[in-house]
């Protein structure tokens, strides 16, 4: 994608912003954004600036605040596909790279298995819960069974959950899908934010926050979210503790990403350490 395409694509996510800012305010915003991201200049790391566009949407620095939008990645440690079916039996969240590249992030107490062919059929049966970021390939469709629903992709990520024998709930963060039920005609296309829940023969589909919003919030604030849903500990330089944000995070938001624009946006470098599940800004 170019950048005029990329300034683009920004524009039209710039409006989603938190309410509690006005339009003036998110035009001022955009114009020194665009300044910024856009500028005519040699830059040391221009990769970083697309690689955040691509996979965040939005960021921009207001006085002592930073827009982000984007989907996590609670574990990366990646699990190597020796079968057919693979169950996570751990209390943490595991990666997966299918062999057509799509990735799944399986909660504890889940599994899910696919066939032999994968390559053509790419067809993976749930039980549980699982998150997934799919490969476009448009011959192949993508489809996730679980109990009497599929739900047919060709490239996005969303969340399917069945742990019960007839109940699923589908939520829907980026892309589009369509959802079947069993013995049913009706089809219902999602887009992102909405979220089709069936059980008892009945469906639904509703919206949900795919966001996390902090409005002038303290910087920790931030560090005890990336804690609390990735699993590590970050640590402040003592200055920085106070520094006021206001910040939206996509909820499935890869935590790397998100502590390479704080690192380039903060100037800061960052180091993690596996073992201790903690990262450290210096």
């Amino acid at each position: 994608m170019d950048e005029k395409k990329i300034e683009e694509e920004l524009k039209k996510i710039w409006d989603e912003t938190p309410i509690s800012h006005s339009d003036s305010e998110k035009e001022v915003s955009w114009q020194q954004f665009q300044a910024k991201a856009f500028a005519p200049k040699k830059q040391s790391k221009p990769w970083r600036h697309y690689a955040a566009a691509a996979a965040i949407l939005l960021f921009v620095l207001v006085g002592t605040g930073l827009y982000f939008k984007g989907p996590s990645l609670v574990n990366n440690t990646d699990i190597s596909i020796a079968g057919n079916t693979i169950e996570n039996t751990s209390s943490i969240i595991k990666s997966i790279v299918l062999p057509d590249s799509s990735r799944v992030e399986l909660s504890p107490n889940s599994k899910i298995a696919y066939a032999d062919n994968f390559a053509v059929n790419r067809k993976v049966e749930v039980s549980g819960e699982a998150y997934f970021k799919v490969k476009k390939d448009k011959k192949h469709p993508f489809q996730v069974l679980c109990n009497e629903t599929t739900t047919t992709v060709l490239g996005t990520s969303f969340t399917v959950t069945g742990h019960n024998q007839n109940g699923v709930e589908v939520a829907l963060y980026e892309g589009s899908v369509q959802m079947n039920v069993k013995n049913q005609d009706k089809k219902w296309i999602l887009k992102p934010g909405e979220k089709f829940t069936y059980g008892n023969e009945t469906a639904v589909v509703a919206g949900f926050n795919r966001f996390m919003d902090f409005d002038d919030e303290k910087l920790s604030n931030v560090s005890l979210y990336i804690e609390s849903n990735y699993g590590y500990k970050v640590m402040l330089p003592a200055e920085y503790n106070n520094q006021k944000i206001t910040v939206r995070i996509n909820k499935k938001e890869d935590l790397k990403t998100i502590l390479e624009l704080l690192s380039e946006m903060y100037n800061l470098n960052f180091e993690i350490n596996e073992d201790l599940k903690q990262i450290t800004f210096q």
